[in-house]
């Protein structure tokens, strides 16, 4: 992969990993690898303590998700629903969920506040790890379709986060506007099982189709009761 575009890698990803279906056990070895300069790149944990990327998913299969800055109305509003998982399916998967940012590690925790998340997070403060990834800079054509985890449109979602930049300690938006993110499933390893580089603000991959795909139970994002009938 170190000799190819990222685009190519993509494509060559796609090609490779199985997009639909539930993945193999974590034992089961499968997937494209991780290019090593890739994975001994480091993130920043909430007290600034530096770790090489590749240690998150050594010993386990992760779901990674790459978020825009974390003031983001559409970020902010995906990473509700994530804090939504329940930590006990991602251990009876033995999956472990990390979110990845790109502004100081000093924002994890008020962001963590702010959401309700509190899985695993880190920062990639100089954006190493998305270039290396291919992440997309930029806004892309948006798709038809919306997203089921973003609930705010664009004015008053930007609105917020616009007021959000203002009353903070700092006018700061917490990492580059434009930069997108996006979702991979990774480990045990350094194998890359699922890739989806985000075109645009909309463009997250719905959370259901990721916990399908590493093997989670999906869950209930709509927090309406169903009723059986009998």
């Amino acid at each position: 992969m170190a000799n190819s575009s990222p685009r190519e890698d993509e494509t060559l990803v796609t090609q490779q990993i199985c997009s639909l279906g539930l993945l193999p056990p974590p034992k089961k070895q499968c997937g494209v690898p991780l290019a090593e300069d890739v994975a001994e790149l480091s993130v920043q944990d909430a007290s600034g303590k530096g770790i090489p990327f590749g240690e998150l998913f050594r010993e386990r299969r992760a779901i990674v998700v790459f978020v825009r800055h974390f003031l983001c109305y559409t970020c902010k509003e995906y990473v509700e629903d994530l804090a939504k998982i329940p930590k006990s399916f991602l251990q009876d998967a033995n999956v472990t969920l990390i979110v990845i940012g790109q502004s100081s590690f000093q924002h994890i925790e008020p962001f963590c506040k702010l959401t309700g998340y509190s899985h695993e997070i880190y920062v990639d403060t100089e954006r190493k790890i998305y270039r290396k990834l291919g992440m997309n800079k930029g806004e892309g054509i948006a798709s038809s379709e919306q997203s089921p985890h973003v609930k705010s449109n664009l004015l008053s979602g930007s609105i917020q986060s616009l007021w959000r930049a203002m009353t903070g300690p700092i006018f700061d938006f917490q990492g580059d506007p434009a930069q997108q993110g996006g979702t991979l499933i990774l480990g045990p390893g350094n194998n890359i099982h699922f890739i989806h580089l985000d075109k645009n603000r909309l463009d997250h991959k719905p959370i259901n189709s990721i916990l399908q795909l590493a093997g989670v139970q999906t869950v209930n994002f709509t927090n309406k009761s169903f009723i059986i009938h009998i």
